[in-house]
């Protein structure tokens, strides 16, 4: 088995876990809820060393992995469904695959709303009103209310980089200077 067929089979678990919760908590009527727990829950991933250990390490039995996860849940005040999904993909040894279903329950909610996501990352960080002018500009663009994932990288200098779907708007100062570079290179 190949690393991109391991992907693809983690992405296939998280997809169906994603759609039961979606489903019950669209029923519900609190995707509002879902999506404020998702980004509780991905700063709790990128922030704790631990959690990803708890997540992904062979190490800790299920049972043990489950008390943990609805521990976490509870602390964090996730609401039922997703705190039922979690427990169950850590009966199943299956709570690898927690940051594919978040970004898949984003999607979905995503879609759900009428949106699309904007990854973006700049050399500093945006303001609310550089964020949503952002956003604006890129509506008028795409057609689509935008919501902007943003990220810093400041090895860009300057500038941004937009990525919309399958498209890349690439303004950084690093990228002009590469092309500068290569045309310097075919001159000389």
């Amino acid at each position: 088995m190949d690393v991109s067929e391991s992907a693809s089979i983690s992405s296939g678990i998280a997809a169906r876990y994603a759609a039961a919760v979606f489903e019950i908590v669209r029923d519900e009527g609190a995707l509002d809820t879902l999506e404020s727990n998702l980004d509780d829950l991905s700063a709790a991933l990128n922030e704790s060393a631990d959690l990803r250990d708890l997540l992904s390490s062979p190490v800790y039995a299920r049972d043990q992995q489950r008390a943990a996860i609805t521990a976490i849940a509870d602390k964090m005040g996730l609401m039922t469904p997703l705190k039922n999904v979690l427990g169950l993909m850590a009966t199943k040894r299956r709570l690898f695959v927690v940051p594919h279903m978040v970004t898949r329950l984003r999607e979905m909610i995503a879609e759900e709303k009428g949106e699309v996501t904007a990854d973006v990352t700049s050399a500093t960080p945006l303001s609310n009103e550089q964020s949503a002018k952002l956003s604006e500009t890129l509506k008028a663009k795409v057609g689509r209310d935008v919501k902007i994932n943003a990220t810093v990288d400041e090895r860009l200098i300057g500038g941004l980089v937009v990525k919309v779907g399958s498209k890349m708007i690439d303004t950084s100062i690093r990228s002009k200077l590469n092309s500068l570079q290569n045309a310097m290179k075919e001159v000389g």
